[in-house]
């Protein structure tokens, strides 16, 4: 079983409460011979259309005392788990999960807001206090 990130049970509620249905805990598929394990797999009826909007979350706590190298690794991770989804799982969106507080600071600096808009990196901010979910940033 995959060690779960210390915020796990906040997203998955805060999930929860905007509206969404955990399907994957964790979200698992085997490319080549890796098993690739997401956080959480979720779906959403999306009523005017009748159809499905289906997620992927990578939950990420930046609690080491370099985010910067933290950083690196969960944007390492995105890349590969997005390339993968993109053959086996095309329909679904990968998320990247941080906490308010990082968003506001670390996720703010210039080298980091970089990154994130080279990449596309699609995030999902919470308040793992409140347990809900701040913003959708796509």
């Amino acid at each position: 079983m995959a060690a779960y990130d210390i915020y796990h049970q906040h997203v998955r509620t805060a999930l929860e409460k905007d509206g969404w249905l955990i399907t994957h805990e964790p979200f698992t598929f085997k490319v080549g011979v890796r098993q690739l394990l997401i956080d959480l797999g979720a779906e959403k009826l999306i009523a005017a259309q009748k159809d499905k909007q289906r997620i992927a979350v990578e939950i990420k706590s930046f609690l080491a005392s370099s985010p910067l190298s933290e950083f690196h690794t969960a944007l390492g991770q995105f890349l590969n788990y997005r390339s993968a989804l993109k053959r086996f799982e095309p329909q679904r969106v990968l998320y990247l999960a941080v906490p308010i507080d990082i968003y506001l600071t670390f996720f703010a600096e210039e080298l980091t807001q970089m990154s994130i808009q080279d990449y596309n990196i699609k995030i999902v901010v919470f308040n793992a206090a409140e347990e809900v979910i701040v913003e959708w940033k796509n």
